[in-house]
């Protein structure tokens, strides 16, 4: 086989863009179904799983392909039978050329129809092998395309029991892809005549005729030509001759044949052919040699999907990890996710899976030496099917009252779709049904536009009126379809409402983010026009599977007679999952066949609850700061108040008479906590000095002392505290004192209450009874010191250097 690996993987794809999505059914005339007969169908809740699909691949086994097209052809329809991601689906495989002598026939079922499940899908993968084989001995070498159409709707019409109510369709959509590169001939096959012309003129108008028989068994067409000489009008007229229904109201869904060049585009040509057959989408993956990483990326919106890998080389072993890193099992569950491979030992794999986990995924491929030469390609099909959440208001209308539906919505998990690009492109519509009137589509929009609230809220809305002829239940089924999306089509089922209605309500839920075990409020107004009181109860509808939630109080109780609100709350469990919660709620009356008054949609985004560090680290950096403050405020203050008591560097002068007599400077670490000691020293015939101490002689000297604020203030020994301005003399006994540095408050010297003797009492110079010190020191002078009667100094003898018997004379 020649074609490439891209190619193959281009055409699985394709195929089972082809297979995974739902059809319309047609009624008896073969027009697509509609009203009421239509609706009863869908009556029954839908499968889970993507819907399936009866299909025929006819592979063209004339004499005019060349060996390359005809193993294209084959591993093409292994694709289509690996890829398949229903395995509700059944497929059949069906290689066809002509019948000219006996023995032949014109047709050779290779594969029969097979349940697409793990073991048919190996089985098909298999058969289809087969068709690589041709035997000229029992297969002719023309093309006769009748016979191989009614082949194939044969086997697809024997496949399921028809659907109920007298159609001829089937409930499982038929669709035939055929493969050819050529144009009808049967100038040689003898069952069509006895002659050439006539043979090919009786093959055209039994081709006709097999196309209306596909057409009446709902049996779509989609062929597929390749090559030079392939006659365009009756490709044509063989997709339009079959069955005309299609999977959406999606342009491009309606059967169609394509044309490409060469057996080698086969692949591209068939993935789109299948893509708008079957309203699925195709991700492309990344292609190379064993060994090798190849990446291929599922969206979000995708529940179901399907991993395909062209090999060609049974030899090539394929290894699949999830976006996570993890390597997947290749049977069985794993984090939510169900896998399912199929084709190991063949050219062609597939790993099949259910609720895949979104984002890129990587497929490890390996083979032993001489088996690394192809390339192989990785492709993703996949479909995303959506539940409807449907509310009608009012939930019970009347007949001829304007009905307002809102649809929106939400994947198999119960994750409610809120990005608009993922439903891009889509189509939404309604229909309805009941007793009394004849059935009637209406259409849904998200454009912002009267009755829409907002464009692109994923909200899709539209309206209708209630047919006056309306007399009891009715039934909606909504339809969405958009590439790779379908909607679960499940009825909504209400009931005509009296022509007065008896109780009006309207619920209103608040739109709230809240933590696991929150509670979410609401309101319920409801006016009573009966003469009893009613019984309402609050109820819970479509909520997000495993959502644990509480609704109280219920019941609850409309008075008779007038308008009341009532107030109700939504409780989330403790255990309650992250992430959006869906749901409506509703209420009801208990006493009318809990007939729903209205319904709201419960909008919550459930998030983790906030940590301590969450909760107050506004306060925490707020204390750290205002402390840090407070604190650089105290040591500032601190430091300031120190420096201004600090009497370092303040000089003390002793004057006697204006005279200075000694002069101390205080030093360094002198003047503890602000207070400087001294005593003045009064050596027996020498000058007075003044001496700092410390410790316990601290207690009986003089105390010079700053204040906080810098002001000066002196104690002398044994007296009261005064305050003391610098350059100003101050009494100290017979002496005085002059301070220079620092400040003071004093507006003037003072004359200490405790001195001995005031200033004027002295005597200036010697006489009787008068002792005089002369000190040979740097501040040499006189003192005079109080004697006896006698006149004898008071005071001692001293050295010039201040020791000795002194008398401070106080």
């Amino acid at each position: 086989m020649q074609w490439t690996n891209k190619g193959s993987a281009l055409l699985l794809a394709g195929v089972l863009l082809a297979v995974s999505g739902p059809f319309a059914a047609p009624t008896a005339s073969g027009a697509p179904g509609a009203g009421a007969r239509g609706l009863s169908r869908t009556a029954a809740e839908p499968a889970e799983g993507p819907d399936p699909l009866d299909f025929a691949v006819v592979v063209d086994q004339s004499k005019s392909l060349a060996d390359k097209d005809l193993a294209r052809e084959t591993e093409a329809a292994a694709l289509l039978s690996q890829g398949e991601i229903s395995e509700r689906s059944q497929a059949t495989v069906i290689g066809f050329g002509s019948s000219e002598k006996p023995g032949q026939s014109p047709v050779r079922e290779v594969c029969p129809l097979t349940v697409a499940d793990a073991a048919g899908r190996e089985r098909l993968s298999e058969c289809v092998q087969q068709l690589n084989r041709r035997d000229e001995a029992r297969m002719g070498p023309g093309t006769d395309f009748p016979a191989a159409i009614r082949q194939a709707v044969t086997r697809l019409t024997q496949s399921r029991a028809p659907a109920s109510g007298g159609a001829k369709a089937p409930a499982v959509p038929k669709v035939v892809f055929l493969l050819t590169d050529g144009k009808l001939d049967v100038a040689d096959s003898p069952e069509y005549g006895t002659d050439r012309d006539t043979r090919q003129s009786n093959g055209a108008r039994r081709l006709t005729e097999e196309l209306a028989r596909a057409r009446a068994a709902g049996v779509q067409i989609w062929p597929l030509g390749f090559g030079s000489e392939i006659d365009r009008s009756a490709l044509t007229a063989m997709a339009q001759g079959g069955y005309r229904g299609a999977c959406s109201d999606i342009p491009g869904s309606v059967p169609r044949m394509r044309v490409v060049g060469t057996s080698a585009e086969i692949d591209k040509a068939l993935q789109e052919t299948f893509a708008a057959a079957r309203c699925a989408r195709l991700a492309q993956g990344t292609v190379g040699k064993p060994p090798a990483d190849l990446n291929v990326t599922i969206p979000p919106i995708a529940t179901d999907g399907s991993l395909t890998v062209a090999k060609h080389d049974p030899k090539v072993r394929v290894t699949y990890y999830d976006p996570a890193g993890r390597k997947v099992p290749v049977r069985g569950e794993f984090d939510g996710s169900t896998f399912e491979v199929s084709g190991q030992d063949g050219p062609v794999e597939a790993l099949r899976v259910k609720d895949p986990m979104p984002g890129r995924w990587r497929v490890h491929i390996e083979a032993p030496e001489g088996h690394r030469d192809r390339e192989v390609a990785v492709r993703a099909i996949w479909q995303g099917r959506l539940r409807s959440d449907v509310t009608l208001d009012p939930a019970s209308p009347r007949a001829g009252e304007k009905v307002t539906v809102q649809v929106r919505m939400q994947t198999r998990r119960g994750v409610v779709i809120t990005d608009p690009q993922q439903l891009a492109d889509l189509t939404a519509s309604a229909e309805v049904a009941g007793a009394g009137f004849s059935p009637f589509t209406f259409k849904l929009a998200d454009d912002g536009r009267a009755p829409d609230a907002k464009a692109g809220d994923v909200r899709f809305t539209g309206t209708f009126t209630l047919p006056t002829g309306a007399t009891g239940d009715l039934e909606l089924v909504t339809r969405m379809a958009a590439p790779g999306i379908t909607s679960d089509r499940r009825p909504v089922h209400a009931r005509r409402g009296p022509d007065v209605p008896v109780l009006t309500a309207g619920l209103a839920i608040d739109r709230a983010t809240v933590h696991p075990g929150g509670t979410v409020r609401g309101t319920l107004d409801v006016t009573n026009n009966d003469s009893t009181p009613h019984t309402l109860r609050f109820a819970l509808q479509d909520q997000t599977p495993g959502a644990d939630l509480t609704l109280a109080p219920t019941p609850v109780t409309a008075p008779a007679g007038r308008s009341t609100r009532i107030p109700f709350t939504v409780t989330l469990a403790a255990g309650t999952a992250l992430g959006e919660l869906g749901g409506r709620v509703a209420v009801v009356d208990t006493g009318d066949g809990d007939a729903v008054l209205d319904t709201a949609f419960l909008d919550v985004l459930v998030v983790a609850p906030p940590t301590w560090w969450d909760r107050w680290w506004k306060a925490v950096v707020g204390g750290a700061v205002a402390f840090l403050v407070l604190a650089a405020l105290a040591g500032i203050r601190y430091l300031a108040r120190r420096r201004r008591r600090d009497l370092t560097g303040t000089v003390l002068e002793l004057h006697d008479d204006g005279r200075s007599l000694y002069t101390l400077t205080v030093r360094k670490g002198q003047s503890e906590n602000g207070t400087f000691a001294f005593t003045v020293d009064e050596p027996y015939g020498g000058t007075p000095m003044l001496r700092s101490v410390r410790g316990t002689a601290a207690a009986t000297a003089h105390v010079l002392r700053s204040t906080g604020s810098g002001e000066l203030t002196l104690r002398p020994r044994g007296g009261s505290q005064v305050p003391v301005r610098t350059g100003e003399p101050i009494a100290l006994g017979e002496h005085e004192l002059v301070v220079r540095g620092g400040r003071t408050s004093s507006p003037r010297t003072r004359d200490l209450p405790w001195s001995r003797r005031s200033r004027t009492a002295r005597r200036p110079g010697p006489g009787p009874g008068n002792g005089r010190g002369t000190d040979t020191g740097p501040a040499a002078g006189t003192d005079t010191g109080t004697g006896a009667g006698s006149g004898a100094a008071s005071g001692g003898s001293g050295s010039a250097g201040g020791s000795g018997s002194y008398n401070d004379n106080f």
